[in-house]
């Protein structure tokens, strides 16, 4: 299994020095992936529901700063040379789909091939309104046709598109990505909208852990959506096995373990059920995870970093 790790964007842990650090040392420690989220700008006031804690409050940085993420996933792919780059996730609606495509390919082809595209629909209405996106109500919409694009113009020689939100002809587009035939697109998102888009527009299925409404906490539950996951392909003939599967939870080096309706929730416990969740995860077709390790200052971030790389994944 492919073991990744998010960096901050935002907050005091988001410098130059400490974005650099992370992801050099991190690859040096053998993780596999390094993830960089996604906001534009941060309103002031933010009235929507953030989904994923039980308050539905979005914790920001007080000052407000939040880096670029593809401009932050380019700077990385300068500093590292085997580290995997994921955007987790892209607001697929807050950038046009044509320069996105190519701000993409560029970054594949620079990185030489290692991109991951995480892709999610996003939550925050005040945002959406601040960088004059799309109608945030039709943002799934938006979403699956952006991603259409984005196939459209990574594969074909002459790219085509007529949609709702864009349309283009007559066009050449190059460089492709390196990989093929394109980077790997990871649907984000637990709601049944999302299921359907992974299934339909996605390589793999990219759930995060501790949403409250639609929870993917425990080994059951994950089980439970990936069958849902594999039934949509189904329903648009498209082979389940084909779909990949990948999870974003937290871990906190701590031993005691967190129980969600009588199941343990997964990465809690002691570092021998941390592995018999990874070897379950593996078993229900999970092949890359995903791991907030950051603390409060970079000493103890890069302290859980080596814990995990030390204490769990030896034992997998």
């Amino acid at each position: 299994m492919e073991i990744g790790f998010g960096i901050p964007n935002r907050g005091p842990l988001a410098t130059l020095e400490n974005l650099s650090a992370m992801a050099q040392k991190g690859e040096e420690m053998g993780f596999d992936i390094v993830s960089v989220s996604d906001h534009i700008v941060v309103p002031n006031t933010i009235d929507s529901v953030y989904p994923y804690n039980e308050s539905g409050k979005f914790v920001s940085s007080a000052a407000g700063e939040y880096m670029e993420q593809l401009a932050t996933i380019s700077y990385l792919a300068g500093i590292t040379s085997s580290i995997r780059l994921l955007t987790s996730v892209m607001v697929v609606p807050h950038r046009s789909p044509v320069l996105t495509a190519k701000i993409l390919a560029t970054i594949d082809v620079l990185s030489r091939g290692r991109l991951v595209v995480g892709c999610g629909v996003g939550w925050m209405k005040e945002e959406f309104e601040a960088i004059d996106a799309p109608p945030y109500e039709e943002r799934g919409q938006v979403s699956n046709e952006y991603l259409q694009i984005f196939k459209e113009l990574w594969t074909s020689d002459s790219p085509e598109f007529h949609g709702k939100y864009a349309s283009f002809s007559n066009i050449t587009f190059a460089p492709k990505p390196v990989q093929k035939p394109h980077p790997p697109l990871w649907i984000g998102g637990e709601s049944p909208p999302a299921l359907r888009r992974a299934a339909q527009l996605g390589d793999a299925w990219y759930p995060i852990g501790s949403n409250p409404q639609f929870p993917v906490g425990t080994i059951k539950q994950y089980a439970e959506y990936r069958d849902r996951v594999r039934e949509n392909a189904r329903k648009v003939d498209r082979d389940p096995a084909s779909l990949d599967f990948a999870y974003s939870v937290s871990w906190n080096n701590e031993s005691e373990a967190e129980m969600v309706d009588g199941e343990r929730r997964i990465l809690t416990g002691t570092p021998q059920q941390l592995v018999d969740d990874i070897k379950g995860l593996e078993e229900l077709g999970v092949n890359h995870l995903l791991l907030n390790l950051q603390a409060e200052d970079l000493d103890a971030t890069l302290a859980r970093m080596e814990g995990f790389a030390t204490k769990v994944r030896p034992l997998t």
